[in-house]
């Protein structure tokens, strides 16, 4: 399936680890709606160098007014989320971390988040429930708000156009699942509020828009971690070419070099992906960057570090082609450091 996406200009990325005090050429925002100090808007953004969305202020807001002394824990007693990621700087905590050479690329990047999604609140630690933008460009505002547990595998789920919609999504599981009358009420009072709240500021608690519905048309494939890749893609079908093996039988290759007993073995089990390389190269020749940028993402999703070098040819080459500059920092800095536990750069 092919998309209808237009080619934009898009600005390429700053230098990795500039200090967020530094880099100061942050676009200018719009009326600043949600009485949060400019300082901020522009630290949030210039640490992470990328914009957000005015959800992302009014959520805040409405956390502050729930707990003005801790608005990031606001959730954590009862509903049993934490506000992350760029929150921790809206609430001043990478003032006080210790290292200067903060990575904000890998601020709370669990396992399987690829560039594409940015953590701003977590959940259960003991399955990494964790819920985060998700953006298709770097240079453009979040296409919605995706959830994955790092800890089940790499799948990512559309839960809402705003946090507030995925909060009330969160919440509304949450009240079939508490039996306590007193806990009951309590997350009643804070999803009544939150509804409130959203209407008031026009935000939508769908868990599908117009929107999301919209930007699945531009969906090329939905890829290992089922939010789906959107790459320009012209009037001549260029842009997006399919990989010759499908979703389930390349599981079967990965798994095959996964479980390999030998060395020898795993060398002959990487067969078929070499091949896909040089079709990859043939496609790029082409201008088809999608797909190397979809191979790269499967093997990234099924999560082996046997595919960490094939990853490393493929996204950040992806990326740089595509445009998306940033995000081929971000892989390559995830690939250097990927981990499953202590995502939290900022923890002493």
């Amino acid at each position: 399936m092919t998309g209808g996406g237009k080619r934009r200009p898009r600005g390429a990325a700053g230098p990795a680890g500039e200090q967020c005090e530094k880099n100061g050429d942050v676009k200018k925002r719009r009326p600043n709606q949600a009485d949060i100090p400019n300082s901020l808007y522009q630290e949030a953004e210039t640490c992470y160098r990328l914009r957000l969305p005015e959800d992302f202020y009014q959520f805040w807001k409405f956390c502050e007014e729930l707990d003005p002394e801790k608005p990031s824990d606001a959730l954590v007693s009862s509903v049993g989320l934490t506000l992350v990621g760029p929150y921790d700087i809206l609430a001043g905590k990478h003032k006080k971390a210790n290292s200067t050479d903060l990575d904000f690329n890998l601020h709370w990047r669990f396992f399987y988040d690829p560039p594409e999604f940015q953590t701003i609140l977590v959940g259960d630690s003991k399955t990494q429930y964790h819920m985060g933008y998700f953006r298709d460009v770097p240079d453009e505002l979040p296409v919605w708000v995706g959830a994955n547990e790092a800890k089940k595998g790499c799948v990512i789920a559309q839960v809402g156009d705003n946090v507030f919609a995925a909060v009330k999504l969160f919440l509304s599981k949450k009240l079939k699942e508490v039996t306590d009358k007193k806990k009951n009420a309590i997350l009643k009072d804070i999803d009544e509020k939150l509804t409130r709240t959203a209407k008031e500021l026009g935000y939508s608690l769908e868990q599908k828009t117009m929107k999301m519905k919209q930007r699945d048309k531009k969906v090329v494939t939905k890829a290992f971690h089922g939010a789906g890749l959107v790459v320009p893609v012209d009037k001549n079908d260029v842009g997006y070419r399919e990989l010759p093996e499908t979703n389930a039988n390349l599981k079967k290759i990965c798994k095959a070099i996964v479980d390999a007993p030998t060395d020898d073995e795993r060398l002959k089990a990487f067969a078929p992906i070499q091949e896909m390389l040089t079709f990859v190269q043939f496609a790029n020749d082409e201008c088809d960057y999608g797909m190397g940028y979809e191979l790269g993402m499967d093997l990234f999703c099924y999560g082996s570090h046997y595919f960490h070098k094939t990853v490393g040819q493929l996204l950040p080459l992806a990326y740089t082609l595509l445009k998306r500059n940033l995000f081929a920092e971000i892989i390559e800095s995830h690939l250097a450091s990927r981990r499953e536990e202590k995502v939290d750069q900022l923890a002493p």
